[in-house]
């Protein structure tokens, strides 16, 4: 049976993610990483052929960031073809924008502590 994550075609581009995180990105890798919140996550981890912000596989739960190109219509399609694959692996999704990252980190992070917890 094949891997449906972090499939090698997909490799460079996980790393060049991974380098290049956007702000909101970092500011909640700083706090969700090495067992913060009591579960490992993953940043830019391949799932099929898309690569999620996070991810924690001990409770299935992707965590996205989401910036002003994931608003047009294209990207919304794109966003929900995703979802339903995510949904179909029994997998959660929290989706945060970058704005309340930035202006409510804590808050965030109390979401994400309480989706793992439950």
């Amino acid at each position: 049976m094949s891997t449906i994550f972090n499939t090698k075609e997909n490799k460079n581009y996980r790393c060049r993610l991974r380098i290049n995180m956007t702000e909101p990105e970092h500011q909640v890798w700083q706090r969700i990483r090495s067992h913060q919140l009591g579960v490992k996550f993953r940043r830019q981890h391949g799932i099929g052929r898309y690569i999620v912000d996070f991810y924690c596989s001990d409770k299935k739960l992707v965590i996205e960031i989401d910036g002003d190109s994931h608003y047009s219509d294209l990207a919304l399609q794109y966003d929900a073809k995703r979802d339903a694959l995510m949904a179909e692996l029994g997998i959660r999704i929290l989706r945060f924008t970058n704005l309340e990252v930035m202006s409510n980190l804590d808050d965030v992070v109390e979401v994400i502590y309480r989706a793992v917890h439950r």
